[in-house]
């Protein structure tokens, strides 16, 4: 299991749950469905942060990015 991977998604999972929470309050309704994505991007992001030896540096995170992004399209 790559912590890499874990974090990325993690990282993406969090960035959409941005419009379905703005959707969710514009509307007057609960954000269950932007509550649930913002909990499962802690849980990802969490678990790839434990899971790598010495954490991640906030410099060091579009290298990690741009790391599995290239691993999937190579």
């Amino acid at each position: 299991m790559d912590p890499d991977l874990f974090f990325v998604i993690g990282l993406l999972v969090g960035l959409l749950a941005i419009p379905a929470l703005i959707s969710a309050f514009s509307e007057s309704r609960p954000p269950r469905a932007a509550a649930i994505m913002v909990m499962i991007s802690i849980v990802l992001i969490l678990l790839a942060v434990l899971q790598k030896p010495g954490g991640y540096d906030m410099g060091e995170i579009p290298g990690v990015v741009e790391r599995v992004v290239s691993g999937f399209l190579n």
